[in-house]
């Protein structure tokens, strides 16, 4: 069997690289230039971007979003998602997607109830 070559794209082929110490170069500039836009808005806060937006700053939400690409962009690259078959990408995503919706529905329950027991003393939660 031969030994398939390594991807050698990003974007979907819309960057090429000739090697694949190019590429690891490439794609490191690119994860430090979003962690770098990550960094100079959280010192610097932009007032525009602290307006409410369902429920939470924008800022919180661009900070969610950054950090939802770069962990798809390195599963997708490093971690080679992008050769597997499509059964096991769903199977990963969607396991992914329940866990992550999961936790935030514990985090939410667990949060509204200790607000209210901090803002009005104790109180019986019927479940």
């Amino acid at each position: 069997m031969a030994e398939e070559a390594h991807k050698l794209e990003i974007f979907r082929g819309l960057i090429k690289f000739k090697s694949n110490k190019q590429k690891i170069w490439g794609v490191l500039i690119l994860l430090s230039l979003v962690t770098a836009v990550e960094v100079i808005l959280g010192i610097f806060k932009p007032t525009v971007l602290m307006t409410s937006f369902m429920g939470m700053s924008l800022l919180n939400w661009i900070f969610i979003i950054l950090t939802i690409v770069k962990a798809y962009y390195i599963t997708w690259d490093f971690m080679h998602m992008r050769d597997e078959a499509r059964g096991l990408r769903r199977v990963v995503v969607f396991g992914t997607t329940f866990l992550i919706l999961y936790i935030i529905f514990i985090i939410l329950q667990d949060g509204g109830y200790i607000f209210n027991v901090l803002q009005d003393g104790f109180i019986k939660s019927d479940f």
